[in-house]
């Protein structure tokens, strides 16, 4: 079963557990699907990978606004922003550690032959391609900094 699949049937769970918080998340991601499926040039399919790079974006929309909320002396607003949140990582791939963040950056620094900061955009390519879900793009570019640097 496709990511797409699995939000529509966990939608109707939601609804029968009477869910407020994971129906709200569910429909705003089926809505951000149905979007990417029927926005031009789509060819009406949605992969997984595309779905992915959705969730992400909407947790990181999530985050930021909680911030905001947080600041601006809104915390109910704030709290539900991030359950919205967690409910939507749960179908994002494992977060990779630190330790194996940096492992697969050494693998893909030793197969692209970068050793100073001049090969870091050949390097941020690959690895945004092949990270992408498992880790954040802060995170991804601040590492190959740091090793590159």
């Amino acid at each position: 079963m496709n990511l797409f699949d699995q939000i529509s049937e966990d939608i109707k769970k939601a609804m029968l557990a009477r869910d407020k918080v994971r129906l709200e998340a569910l429909r705003g991601v089926k809505k951000e699907f149905l979007e990417a499926k029927t926005a031009k040039g789509a060819n009406g399919e949605l992969s997984d990978e595309t779905a992915t790079k959705i969730m992400v974006k909407m947790v990181k929309q999530r985050k930021e606004s909680a911030k905001i909320y947080e600041e601006n002396n809104r915390p109910e607003l704030a709290a539900n922003e991030l359950a919205e949140a967690v409910v939507i990582e749960e179908y994002l791939p494992v977060q990779l550690s630190p330790a194996e963040l940096e492992a697969e950056l050494r693998a893909i620094l030793e197969e692209t032959g970068a050793s100073s900061l001049k090969d870091m955009g050949k390097v941020m390519g690959i690895a945004s391609k092949r990270l992408a879900g498992k880790a954040e793009g802060k995170a991804i570019n601040a590492k190959v900094k740091e090793m590159l640097g």
